[in-house]
């Protein structure tokens, strides 16, 4: 694989929302972005955030504040400018009533907010996010450009005033793009270029498996954001999941110019679809074969079609881990609020101690049905059967604390709802 190209393949230069940040905080009107000085004096408010020095540029409107948050130096720019959102980063808008859905349709101005990633991009993406929260409040959105997504004000607002960084998939969205006369389906990233890693994409996709590749591209974007700095994309494969219970997911990229020349014939992301676009840091995604036969090998994605089996499991990182329990913690009044709805069914996540672990610390992952609390304490029923726990069956019910969750799921009539999305439920 990966030989000589019939035609040479040039990598071009980042683009300016791929070198640096870009969040967007979007007006339907020329309204007033405030005084500069009000809003260096709010950043200057934000916890943890020492401002070093500030100026306004009059001539352009723009406001530039360096900053030290971390212990890291960061240098931020606010600038104001017209801008109309485009139509299709409305197809999967989420959070947002018919009301402000329209409203956001109108936009006709924003104001950027604009900072470069160092090598902890969840903490620098969180500190974009107190900076719009504090400096640019009460706007109908906040674009994030980088990654082509926008997110409701009150996401931003919680995820701000929490004390846990978002999730490595709040920093990068994945496209699906189908083929208008065949079955070829197109998936590729925006957002991670900004994180000093590559983009990423699945090629030779189908309408039949894109969804199982749409969860495979999340997991490796995921785990490279988990890994900035100790991980080397380019080299080494990464473990990221089994298929079918038993066979290794192990996934490498390679930039495009050089993988394009393993496929013989595209509709979708080909040369031609990468003259104005997707053609700078960029990779399309393939896994060393699982065959004993052919190891070292690199397949494409597709060539995994058979093996998905009924439940493919992708890992989360210890860190990931550890962050998605801070969060269901931080959060978990939510799920007492919602058990006093009749309506609502709420699942809680427990790590259980397991039999074969080799300390108190090792943990598998099960699902529980919320019963009831009892004090502070609440009482759940086990909706499987363990792997690794031979004494607890699916039905076992006991009496756990916040300090046992790992994560939760309200399910209302109509939605799933993690800690992640609690704004959902906020009036």
């Amino acid at each position: 694989m990966f030989g000589l190209k019939k035609k040479q393949l040039v990598e071009q230069p980042l683009g300016y929302w791929e070198e640096d940040s870009y969040l967007l905080a979007l007006t339907d009107d020329n309204k007033n972005f405030g005084k500069p000085d009000a809003m260096v004096d709010r950043v200057k408010a934000i916890d943890g955030v020492e401002v070093i020095e500030s100026g306004f540029k009059q001539s352009e409107g723009v406001l530039e504040i360096r900053l030290k948050y971390g212990g890291k130096d960061y240098d931020v720019r606010f600038g104001p400018h017209p801008y109309e959102i485009a139509d299709f980063m409305f197809n999967t808008l989420r959070g947002f009533s018919p009301e402000e859905t329209e409203r956001l349709r109108k936009t006709k101005f924003a104001m950027s907010i604009i900072m470069k990633f160092t090598n902890e991009p969840k903490k620098d993406f969180h500190l974009q996010l107190k900076i719009a929260a504090a400096a640019l409040p009460d706007f109908l959105g906040y674009l994030d450009e980088s990654q082509e997504k926008i997110f409701p004000p009150k996401w931003v607002m919680l995820a701000a005033k929490s004390n846990v960084e978002p999730a490595p998939n709040n920093l990068f969205t994945v496209q699906v793009i189908p083929a208008e006369k065949s079955n070829e389906v197109w998936l590729h990233t925006h957002g991670l270029c900004r994180c000093g890693l590559t983009e990423l994409e699945i090629l030779g996709s189908d309408r039949e498996n894109y969804q199982n590749h749409y969860h495979l591209i999340s997991a490796y974007a995921a785990y490279l954001i988990d890994n900035v700095g100790s991980f080397d994309y380019k080299t080494q494969l990464a473990f990221i999941g089994l298929l079918g219970g038993q066979v290794p997911v192990l996934a490498v990229c390679r930039p495009w110019t050089e993988a394009l020349g393993e496929y013989k014939k595209l509709e979708l992301g080909g040369a031609k679809d990468r003259e104005n676009g997707h053609n700078s840091r960029t990779s399309p995604i393939f896994i060393a074969s699982p065959n004993e036969k052919d190891k070292g090998k690199l397949i494409k994605v597709s060539e995994l079609n058979d093996l998905w089996g009924n439940n493919p499991v992708y890992f989360f990182s210890d860190a990931e881990t550890n962050r998605m329990k801070a969060l269901a913690m931080e959060r978990f009044d939510y799920v007492k609020k919602a058990s006093e709805n009749p309506e609502y069914k709420v699942l809680i996540k427990i790590g259980l101690v397991t039999d074969h672990g080799e300390d108190e610390n090792s943990r598998e992952h099960a699902w529980f049905e919320l019963v009831g609390f009892e004090g502070e304490k609440f009482r759940a029923k086990l909706t499987q059967d363990p792997y690794d726990v031979a004494a607890m069956h699916e039905g076992d019910e006991g009496v756990y604390g916040v300090e046992d969750i790992t994560d939760w799921l309200i399910l209302t009539p109509g939605l799933s709802i993690s800690p992640n999305e609690v704004y959902l439920l906020e009036d």
